[in-house]
């Protein structure tokens, strides 16, 4: 508001008052009457009017003479000035305070701005976020709640060893006890460098604004000094690597298990190649990065390298993990949704034959898995030979071709032999049992393992 457009109106509204004050004093009138008058004193009106009756009793006086003195004038004026200098002064005190105030709100966005991450991620409260509601929060960023760090340290026991979940690149995971009900996983991310900011600005960035249930929830975040923290939904089954190449080396994941992850992360790709507008490229997709909840539902997380799909290839750092990294990327730096597709072949073949992506053959050789498994692939005589030993002949031999031939198309060099993810999920449904989300009426009974029932 213009401060001058309050100011006339107040000095309008002043100046009216002690114009006012100054008309409503008695008229001033000088006598007109014969006879001696001593100028040299001036008695008030009443004893005028007594001496004159004391000395012509019973004798008419002239007409009545209103005499008003200097003193009483001069007195009346100074009131009226007082009273519009105060009313003066507090008008400059209110339009003085207005203006103080004005400018503190005029700051109070761009603080709030600082404050917050990124104000486009505006978005609902997830259910798990809702558990959180009752916690010792310091703040919310949108949907996401700032956390204290006296919190985390507790919920980790200060970090110890004993509640390490993973490691990663750029950090640890943590399991974390945030209250009685709750627990969760806390990505303690450590540095000051490039890197580290933008996984940390990504992480943010996309599941701030992305809520799918095959992709991770962000539940929080931290800053304390140089470190930063995320916190995830706890996934009880850890990381579908962990599961394949760890010490139980896939025993708890059964085929009809198995096809139910893949079709979990073809959901989950789905929904960033399709529904995302735009449309997001993950660029990280790994075993390590497929994490299983306590009934192996498969979600997507580590979004720190997702981009928007088209983005050109010079305005990004080629980064990815070997094995799972498309050719033409490697080669020639060109990103697109198939390259996804490509690294999702890869995970394909993980779950059906139980090797790593990349294996050391010798100090200076390592072998992909790709290349050594394509030609025993597509050789319908070879395929069971190369087959985990865990779920050999416990599928119906039709399912374990058709999903090698998925697998195969996954991984062509040429992007464009490739089929879409959406292609891959209509081929991977009819393959999966109606109690996992699939399509396939099955007579015999699942084993008690898979007979649970899905989110």
């Amino acid at each position: 508001m213009n401060l001058l457009a309050l100011f006339l109106p107040m000095c309008v509204l002043s100046s009216t008052i002690l114009f006012f004050l100054l008309d409503a004093r008695p008229e001033s009138t000088f006598p007109t009457y014969s006879g001696p008058v001593s100028l040299a004193k001036r008695e008030p009106i009443s004893l005028f009017s007594a001496k004159m009756e004391a000395q012509s009793p019973g004798v008419p006086m002239g007409p009545v003479v209103k005499i008003v003195h200097h003193h009483d004038l001069n007195k009346r004026i100074l009131i009226a000035l007082i009273v519009a200098s105060s009313l003066l002064g507090a008008i400059l005190l209110f339009l003085s305070c207005f203006w103080i105030h004005r400018r503190k709100s005029s700051k109070n966005p761009s603080l709030k701005g600082k404050q917050n991450f990124d104000a486009r991620t505006r978005h609902s409260l997830s259910p798990v976020l809702q558990k959180l509601n009752s916690l010792k929060v310091v703040g919310k960023k949108d949907s996401i709640a700032l956390m204290e760090y006296q919190l985390l340290e507790a919920a980790t026991n200060n970090f110890q060893e004993s509640n390490l979940l993973g490691e990663g690149g750029h950090g640890r995971v943590y399991k974390a006890r945030v209250s009685e009900k709750l627990l969760a996983a806390v990505k303690k991310l450590e540095g000051v460098g490039r890197d580290v900011q933008r996984e940390f600005e990504n992480e943010m960035k996309w599941l701030t604004k992305i809520q799918h249930q095959n992709i991770i929830s962000l539940l929080g975040y931290c800053i304390h000094d140089e470190s930063k923290f995320l916190v995830y939904e706890i996934m009880q089954n850890g990381s579908l690597e962990s599961q394949l190449h760890g010490p139980t080396h896939g025993s708890a994941l059964t085929w009809h298990l198995r096809m139910k992850i893949a079709v979990d992360v073809a959901r989950g790709l789905q929904y960033l190649h399709e529904h995302c507008n735009p449309p997001v490229v993950h660029r990280d997709i790994k075993s390590s990065n497929i994490l299983l909840d306590s009934n192996f539902n498969a979600k997507l997380s580590d979004f720190g390298l997702a981009v928007t799909s088209g983005i050109k290839a010079k305005n990004i750092k080629l980064s990815g993990t070997l094995g799972y990294v498309a050719p033409e990327y490697l080669l020639q730096g060109k990103l697109t949704d198939k390259s996804d597709v490509y690294a999702f072949g890869v995970v394909l073949l993980e779950l059906l034959i139980g090797r790593k992506p990349v294996e050391m053959i010798s100090e200076e050789q390592c072998l992909s898995l790709v290349t050594w498994a394509m030609p025993q692939l597509t050789d319908r005589s070879k395929l069971p030979n190369i087959v985990d030993p865990i779920i050999k002949d416990t599928m119906d031999i039709r399912h374990l071709y058709q999903v090698a031939a998925v697998a195969v198309l996954c991984v062509q060099q040429e992007p464009s032999y490739r089929p879409l993810i959406t292609d891959v999920l209509h081929s991977l449904i009819p393959l999966l049992p109606l109690e996992l989300g699939g399509s396939l009426k099955i007579t015999e009974p699942l084993p008690a393992a898979l007979s649970f029932q899905q989110r």
